[in-house]
């Protein structure tokens, strides 16, 4: 399952976040040698025919076969979502934060393979919901713009207006990696603690 390749799918990774709160940007903070972005588009590459980078300064992302959008909606992850669903030329996309570590590609194909019927599936994890790393479907465009315009960027208020697929703990316990692709890194503490475990 960890070589599927997902041809209806854009891998979108979205990098619009300021990183007040590590002081510096999160998404070329190195892990095992290589920046988390990179991680990242490493693995998206090698399931989906395309990938997109949302929001950032593009110049930083030259080096990568990648696309490079700016945020419809600056400033929220629900306007990156929205702004890589416009610019997706596929019907499902898969979203990772930059500040993901350890993406998993098997937690992806499992997320991915529950897709249809849904606009969303989301993971559950730490008691609560993970729309970071997750998939969302063109149907979910609408209901996010209208939230974004009414002036609500809460991603967690757009799951009651869509149709959307939770998956919990127990369905993910048996997959590689579910363990901690879920975590991501807000901090320099943060980051010595995924040092210290190491």
């Amino acid at each position: 399952m960890e070589n599927t390749f997902h041809h209806s799918v854009t891998g979108v990774v979205l990098a619009g976040g300021k990183s007040r709160r590590m002081g510096r940007d999160k998404a070329f903070i190195p892990i095992d040698g290589l920046p988390i972005v990179e991680r990242i588009i490493r693995l998206f590459a090698c399931k989906f025919a395309a990938v997109l980078v949302i929001g950032g300064e593009a110049e930083r992302f030259a080096g990568y076969n990648v696309r490079h959008h700016q945020d419809i909606y600056p400033g929220y992850a629900l306007g990156g979502l929205y702004t890589g669903l416009s610019f997706a030329e596929t019907p499902y996309i898969f979203v990772s934060a930059c500040d993901i570590p350890y993406p998993s590609g098997m937690v992806m194909d499992h997320l991915l393979s529950l897709r249809h019927g849904f606009d969303a599936v989301i993971a559950e994890s730490g008691n609560a919901l993970q729309p970071l790393f997750a998939v969302y479907g063109k149907g979910c465009l609408e209901a996010m713009r209208l939230q974004l315009e009414d002036g609500n960027p809460c991603i967690l208020d757009l799951f009651p207006r869509i149709t959307t697929r939770t998956v919990t703990p127990a369905e993910l316990a048996s997959i590689a990696g579910a363990d901690r692709c879920f975590c991501n890194l807000n901090t320099p503490e943060d980051v010595q603690q995924l040092q210290i475990k190491q």
